[in-house]
């Protein structure tokens, strides 16, 4: 009986070290307009990712941007990040960077993300970091590495992260892999700067989902969709299970956003996320 009594008495006090050490699945969201909150909540999302030319850029008014505020309070699927963050007619590579146009950019849509709660912005933004014809590869490197270090200084400024995305080759002529997104952030180096593993454009470059490993520490963010005209996930039931495998293998907890070509958004919505949760549960259980 006493042994009995100490056995469940080690177990009382195991268990919750087992389950606070437990991984976390990721979550699941989708970028879209949040106008379309109550389609995704219903379909069970739990984040909805906008664009900053739709919430924060300079473009919209300040009477603008406090409605949308207002709004936001009341989702159900809760918008704390943001894409399409600097358009094509603001350079941040090559010899037309003005940079203090683009910090200047960069601080008006800090200030509001801090002000909507929105904790990161994913920098995609292919044309703006499309290389002109004739420059320099490695030069264009280096200036676009110091550029970016200021760019981190002010979203530190305001306590939000910037994310890297890997975008494919035939969206952009510059980091076309995550391999290579990663090795820009660690040449960066800074704490705001981060980085977003599209897995749609790992598999447009058939990157192998063995470089997530290397992205440890670095990884904080995801997009996703099939391989085929960007469907939405299940379509062609794409197997993203190596991806998931591997984000669980770095401790990945973050959030796994479907940006996909809808055919039918509200059809289709609820079977895509069903569609990932079953592959990231089974990936997760491993």
């Amino acid at each position: 009986m006493q042994t009995r009594f100490y056995y469940l008495l080690l177990c009382c006090f195991i268990w919750p070290i087992l389950q606070s050490n437990a991984q976390k699945l990721p979550s699941i969201g989708v970028c879209n307009s949040y106008k379309n909150d109550s389609l995704f909540a219903g379909a069970g999302y739990r984040y909805i990712e906008e664009g900053v030319s739709h919430l924060l850029a300079p473009a919209i008014s300040d009477t603008q941007f406090t409605r949308q505020l207002a709004d936001l309070q009341h989702t159900r699927c809760k918008v704390q990040t943001c894409n399409g963050f600097i358009p094509g007619t603001i350079k941040i590579v090559g010899p037309e960077v003005n940079e203090s146009r683009v910090l200047g950019y960069i601080d008006t849509v800090m200030q509001r993300a801090q002000k909507a709660g929105i904790q990161l912005i994913v920098l995609g933004s292919g044309e703006a970091r499309r290389v002109p014809d004739g420059a320099d590869p490695a030069v264009v490197k280096k200036q676009f590495i110091a550029l970016c270090r200021k760019m981190a200084d002010v979203a530190a400024r305001y306590g939000r992260t910037i994310a890297m995305e890997n975008l494919n080759s035939t969206e952009t002529n510059f980091i076309n892999t995550l391999q290579e997104a990663n090795e820009v952030v660690n040449a960066i180096h800074h704490p705001n700067f981060k980085l977003t593993a599209d897995i749609y454009h790992m598999l447009k470059e058939n990157e192998p989902a063995a470089h997530i490993d290397s992205a440890w520490g670095n990884l904080v963010h995801c997009h996703i969709a099939e391989r085929e005209n960007r469907a939405a996930p299940g379509v062609a039931q794409q197997d993203f299970r190596p991806y998931f495998a591997a984000l669980h293998r770095i401790g990945f907890e973050g959030r796994i956003m479907v940006e996909c070509r809808w055919e039918n958004m509200a059809a289709q919505s609820r079977p895509a996320r069903e569609y990932l949760q079953a592959q990231l549960e089974e990936a997760y259980e491993e």
